[in-house]
């Protein structure tokens, strides 16, 4: 909370946010409770109305038409009294939807992922299997379409060569790594901390682009999120993936959903560039870019990989898609690669969806995460608002 009070509304919006359709959720002191919100003109206004999540708000046919075209919407404060927290606090910006991630979705974080494999979590080590592989694999990756008759000639090829991995099986190959990122309600949003578990030595911020996804597996907006990860657990073992991204504080998303609309679609979408700049405390700091034109798999092909005939959400779902960027400027000595260190200011950013603003601290010293579905129910009951959920 003391990091939303340094923000401003201008430092974590899109450039164009007065054409933008931004909804999302904050919790309302007048409210006594969380609101879902759509923002006009640096208001913040209520759209309970609609539906008291964000869960409902977004199962709503033609809402993006409805919420334009709506007046005498409850007026909760300007965006700017949320950070300070003279009005509440901003939230994530989702709550009942499941929290979902792709992995290995970019040709250069794939190669990393092999690196990381074969290094089990050292960090050093990691650094002699880069220069090694890099020129094998790199260009043979490039461009790569997954799950394409090239991508197989590719796989027979790495396999020959002994250097195939379970990485670039869902990298390249026919089906998508789609995994549970985090718990529903669990997500902390911009302004708030984000948690590395003290376990792990080698830690990474790992900025994506993150779709909203209706239970009709529809598509009908994006986000920002920091999927934090921890290297040093994760590559010990792929059966520790539960144990390197779902901490508590370890899911960061917003700072607002913006609403596909006359201006902004799913090919506006494809041409965004996501920028990460990190910053410590020890005067270190690193910026990286990743573009969504790289992306080895398009958002609706990990859509429909999320949900089909054969997985339902019902309260929808939010799918990162990965991120390209895997941060290997050295920190803490020649050859150890970058890690996180408590204090760690992070800014995942595009112009189209604004930028996403978190510290990191350490997973045990994060706020606990106490606010779930039962308590979310029990708050809008109270409210008289149970019905609109």
């Amino acid at each position: 909370m003391a990091l939303q009070r340094n923000l401003k509304s201008v430092e974590i919006l899109p450039q164009d946010a007065e054409k933008a359709l931004l909804v999302g959720r904050v919790w309302s002191n007048a409210a006594e409770g969380p609101c879902p919100v759509v923002l006009r003109d640096g208001r913040v206004l209520d759209v309970s109305g609609f539906s008291a999540t964000m869960s409902g708000l977004l199962e709503i046919d033609g809402i993006a038409s409805k919420l334009e075209q709506a007046t005498d919407l409850p007026d909760l404060g300007a965006l700017d009294d949320f950070l300070t927290g003279a009005a509440g606090r901003l939230l994530a910006p989702i709550d009942l939807q499941a929290i979902k991630a792709a992995g290995v979705t970019f040709a250069d974080s794939m190669l990393e992922r092999v690196i990381e494999e074969q290094a089990k979590g050292d960090a050093g080590r990691a650094q002699d299997i880069r220069a090694k592989l890099a020129p094998v694999l790199g260009d043979s990756l490039r461009g790569l379409v997954a799950g394409s008759e090239q991508a197989a000639k590719v796989k027979t090829l790495l396999q020959d060569m002994g250097l195939w991995s379970q990485y670039l099986e869902v990298g390249i190959g026919p089906d998508a790594e789609i995994f549970t990122k985090a718990q529903p309600m669990s997500s902390v949003g911009c302004g708030d901390v984000v948690g590395i578990h003290p376990i792990s030595q080698w830690n990474n911020p790992e900025p994506e682009v993150v779709l909203a996804v209706r239970s009709d597996g529809t598509i009908v907006g994006a986000t920002l999120g920091n999927a934090v990860n921890l290297r040093g657990v994760e590559r010990r073992s792929a059966l520790l993936l539960g144990k390197a991204k779902d901490n508590n504080a370890s899911c960061a998303i917003g700072p607002f959903i913006r609403l596909f609309d006359d201006g902004f679609s799913m090919d506006d979408l494809r041409k965004v560039r996501v920028s990460l700049l990190v910053r410590g405390e020890d005067g270190f700091e690193m910026t990286g870019e990743s573009p969504m034109e790289a992306i080895s798999r398009t958002p609706e092909n990990l859509a429909s990989q999320l949900r089909n005939r054969n997985h339902q959400y019902p309260d929808g779902a939010v799918l990162f898609l990965g991120t390209m960027f895997a941060p290997v400027k050295d920190r803490r000595g020649v050859g150890l690669g970058f890690t996180h260190e408590v204090g760690d200011r992070v800014e995942i950013a595009t112009p189209m969806l604004g930028r996403l603003v978190n510290i990191v601290d350490r997973t045990d010293a994060c706020p606990e995460w106490t606010f779930g579905t039962r308590a979310l129910f029990q708050n809008l009951a109270r409210r008289g608002l149970a019905d609109k959920a």
